[in-house]
């Protein structure tokens, strides 16, 4: 149930009728009208709903809008409608003002979905996949993937919420140069375990990272030095075969903890061993979207297709770029596995990539530049006593994503990286995610549900048994802060669809601290446990709905709602 698209259905009905009936009795020229526009204003003292149609009717009906707007209301029929009345401002506005039972109904939506209060069918379903993290597994994984893991995994939520098909996707780069460079960096600090540091120079391109120290010593623990007796490549084969495995391990183990669980990790590999790469390029070919330059290379006519430069495909040694392992991926998305539309979560530096994968699709026949979405996220700033924090301070290292989660509590650590829009640069103020009081919204979200919850427990402790919702009168809610409470409660579903519209799901947050400061309002006007009893069942009730609401949104979040704090 959304209960504000109800409403606005329904002012778009009543004003769509009044318009046809004024026209019936002469009032009215017929005309050309444009679509009914109705909306929430931001200041709600003249009414709970604004409509500008008839400002909008004025060039197609050759009249001036405030005559139009009053042959609308005067024609207007509310019977039946969640309208009290419509009132005229200014040059036209037609404000509309919600009757009682609009918000009787509000609250009890709540009840009637209960921990799916908040989902909505879309009219137009789709089978989305978020792809998002995917970091390289020869190493740790950063702040970057700690701030797109949290909001590819918030996306995927509201867009499951909205009515679509969502699965949470993690590409493992696992082929390339990139794992020939891991391979070697570990084999390199295995030698030097086993014979010392001057018995092999290593590579000052190879990983520097304590964590290739790491699995060198869990291979000498394994092996001894049998693996010097080995051929380079079987050498290589051994260390690949355990180092690549135990690091995806590792970041599967820290996402769980992190509390994203993905539906499928999809290995870069299987493109190559499957021939899925050559395949895709044999069919740009095909297509004429490619050529080939005297040193054997072949690139894709990117500039064909709008981009600023081509792009190669396969280099003149034979092998094929990342960028042609990326194309034969996301066809493997839309051709394969049917996705109608794709959405990736990268870094702001990949923005130059974005254009080139879309034209390669376009060129391919998928329709790329509608059908696969790119969110760039911008970088984070850490900050702890006022200065950017770098290094963790167990390690002395690049603080990572497991660094992080030593230092804070994992909801903090989510609810704050959920805190802006991908597309703008964010400062994480550490101190502030574990501070205890109100200053800190993550906080100040939970302590309204712990007072819910504290408020309910209180009255039954003094004998009052909590009302039954689906029974209890609610016709006594109506003063403002109540009202008010009920407004922003009812406003769930509404966000959860505007915020996987937008792909910004950062706007949870906002509404959650939203929907907290107004239950402590409502808290500090209205008397609960020793009103009147109407009176006082109806409050429990509307507790009861903003303690449910509170559950839900923080569940999106991916934060608990603790009972007591």
């Amino acid at each position: 149930m959304n209960a504000y698209e109800i409403a606005r259905a329904e002012a778009t009905r009543v004003v769509e009728a009044a318009y046809r009936k004024a026209v019936a009795a002469g009032e009215l020229p017929e005309g050309t009208i444009p679509p009914v526009a109705v909306e929430t204003p931001k200041d709600s003292s003249n009414g709970d709903w604004a409509s500008t149609f008839a400002m909008q009717c004025a060039k197609p009906l050759h009249m001036a809008p405030r005559k139009i707007a009053e042959s609308i209301v005067a024609n207007l029929d509310l019977e039946g409608s969640c309208f009290d009345t419509v009132t005229i401002a200014g040059p036209g506005f037609m404000n509309f003002t919600l009757n009682q039972g609009w918000y009787e109904q509000a609250v009890r939506g709540v009840f009637a979905m209960g921990e799916n209060y908040g989902r909505t069918e879309s009219k137009k379903p789709e089978k989305v996949m978020v792809e998002f993290v995917s970091a390289n597994p020869t190493g740790p994984m950063h702040m970057g993937n700690a701030r797109g893991g949290v909001l590819g995994d918030c996306l995927s939520s509201v867009l499951d919420w909205s009515g679509n098909d969502v699965t949470r996707e993690f590409y493992i780069n696992d082929a390339g140069n990139q794992v020939d460079k891991f391979a070697h960096s570990v084999e390199g600090r295995y030698i030097q375990e086993i014979r010392g540091e001057d018995a092999i120079e290593f590579d000052a391109s190879w990983y520097q990272g304590d964590d290739i120290k790491a699995l060198a010593h869990d291979l000498v623990e394994q092996y001894g030095d049998s693996l010097l007796e080995k051929t380079p490549e079987e050498r290589f084969a051994i260390i690949e075969g355990y180092g690549l495995p135990t690091n995806i391990a590792r970041m599967e183990r820290d996402l769980k903890r992190y509390k994203i669980n993905y539906d499928v990790w999809f290995r870069e590999s299987t493109l190559h061993e499957s021939g899925y790469v050559k395949e895709t390029i044999d069919m740009l070919t095909a297509k004429g979207a490619t050529y080939e330059t005297e040193d054997g290379a072949l690139w894709l006519r990117s500039t064909d297709f709008g981009c600023d430069k081509d792009d190669v495909l396969r280099r003149a040694n034979g092998f094929y770029t990342y960028f042609a392992a990326d194309i034969a991926y996301h066809r493997n998305k839309f051709e394969k596995r049917g996705f109608d539309r794709v959405i990736n979560i990268w870094g702001a530096d990949h923005h130059g990539h974005v254009k080139r994968l879309q034209c390669a699709l376009d060129a391919l026949g998928l329709d790329g530049s509608h059908r696969l979405e790119i969110v760039l996220m911008q970088l984070v700033r850490m900050m702890q006593g006022g200065e950017v924090v770098r290094m963790s301070k167990r390690t002395g290292k690049s603080l990572t994503l497991t660094d992080l989660l030593d230092e804070i509590p994992v909801d903090a650590a989510r609810f704050f990286f959920n805190s802006r829009a991908a597309e703008t640069q964010m400062e994480f103020d550490l101190d502030l995610a574990i501070k205890q009081d109100s200053d800190n919204p993550l906080y100040y979200v939970q302590y309204a549900h712990a007072r819910i919850c504290s408020v309910l427990k209180n009255a039954q402790e003094s004998g009052i048994a909590l009302p039954d919702t689906g029974k209890t009168d609610l016709s006594v809610l109506t003063g403002a802060d109540e009202r008010q409470l009920i407004k922003q409660v009812a406003l769930l579903p509404e966000e959860i669809v505007q915020s996987a519209v937008s792909r910004d799901p950062s706007r949870l947050n906002k509404y959650a601290v939203a929907l907290a400061q107004q239950f402590h309002h409502f808290y500090n006007a209205c008397r609960i446990k020793d009103a009147e009893p109407a009176v006082r069942d109806a409050r429990l009730t509307l507790c009861l709905a903003a303690k449910q609401t509170i559950e839900n949104v923080l569940k999106l979040i991916g934060v608990d709602a603790p009972e007591s704090m």
